[in-house]
C-alpha cells in the first residue's frame, strides 16, 4: 500500500498560526514602545500609563480628578531636588546602565531571609514602568520591563532620563512632576527648593498617595545625610 503524505493535524495548524502571529504581534508592539522612547529624546510625553490608569481608578470609582501636570525642562528642577531623589531612590543612578545588580543582590537576600527591607528599581526601571506598564506587578511585566530598559539608557542617556522621570512620577493623588509637587506642597517654583524640602519630597514617592511631606521628617533627614555622603 503506498505511503500517504502526513498531515498536520488541524488543531496543531491552528496553535501553530497562533504562536506565529502572537510573536508577531509581540514584536510589533515591543517596536513600537521602542520608538516612543527613542521620540522621547526629543518630545516630552504628554501623559503616562499611571496617568491614565488614575484617571480611569477615578472615573470607576466616580472620584472627582484634577490631574496637575506641567512639564519643565531640567534646568528648572533645583539641584537640591534632582540629588535628593537620586539619594533616596536609586544611588548608583550614574554608574549603572538601567539595572543596579548590587541592589538586586541584596534585594534577593532580604527575600530569602524573610524580610525585603529595600527596592532594588532604578530610576530608569522605575520611568519605562510609569510611562507603559502602570503600577500592576507581574512577571510579564517584568520580563517587558527589563527589555526596555537598555533601550532607554542608550536612545535617552542619564540626564533626560531623570529628567522625564522627575516631571511625570507621581507625587499624590493627581500630582505629577517636580512643579506640580513643588507648588502643591511648598507653595513655589521647583527651581526654589532647599535641600530639606527636597528632602521631603523625595521622600514620599516609594507610597505617594499615602505620605505627606510634613511627616516625613525621620525619613528625609536620612535622605539628607546620603547626599552629604554622596558629596551634595
Amino acid at each position: 500500500m503506498p505511503d500517504t503524505p502526513s498531515q498536520t493535524p488541524p488543531r496543531t495548524g491552528v496553535l501553530k498560526s497562533f504562536i506565529k502571529w502572537l510573536i508577531i504581534s509581540v514584536a510589533i508592539l515591543w517596536s513600537i514602545l521602542a520608538l516612543i522612547l527613542l521620540s522621547a529624546r526629543w518630545i516630552d510625553p504628554p501623559t503616562t500609563a499611571v496617568h491614565i490608569q488614575r484617571r480611569l481608578q477615578s472615573w470607576i470609582h466616580s472620584k472627582p480628578y484634577h490631574e496637575r501636570y506641567n512639564f519643565v525642562p531640567l534646568t528648572e528642577i533645583s539641584p537640591n531636588l534632582q540629588h535628593a531623589v537620586i539619594a533616596a531612590e536609586d544611588a548608583r543612578f550614574y554608574q549603572h546602565h538601567g539595572f543596579d545588580w548590587h541592589e538586586v543582590q541584596i534585594a534577593a537576600e532580604d527575600d530569602l531571609e524573610g524580610e525585603r527591607t529595600r527596592g532594588a528599581s532604578t530610576i530608569t526601571q522605575q520611568l519605562v514602568k510609569n510611562l507603559f506598564f502602570g503600577t500592576g506587578r507581574s512577571f510579564l511585566r517584568k520580563g517587558a520591563e527589563a527589555t526596555l530598559v537598555p533601550v532607554a539608557e542608550v536612545v535617552l542617556g542619564k540626564q533626560r532620563i531623570l529628567e522625564i522621570y522627575l516631571n511625570v512620577v507621581e507625587w499624590g493623588p493627581a500630582i505629577y512632576g517636580a512643579d506640580s509637587a513643588t507648588r502643591y506642597y511648598d507653595k513655589t517654583a521647583p527651581g526654589n527648593i532647599d535641600r530639606q524640602q527636597a528632602a521631603r519630597l523625595a521622600a514620599i514617592l516609594p507610597a505617594p498617595l499615602k505620605r505627606r511631606p510634613e511627616r516625613m521628617n525621620k525619613y528625609s533627614a536620612i535622605i539628607l545625610e546620603r547626599m552629604d555622603q554622596m558629596g551634595w
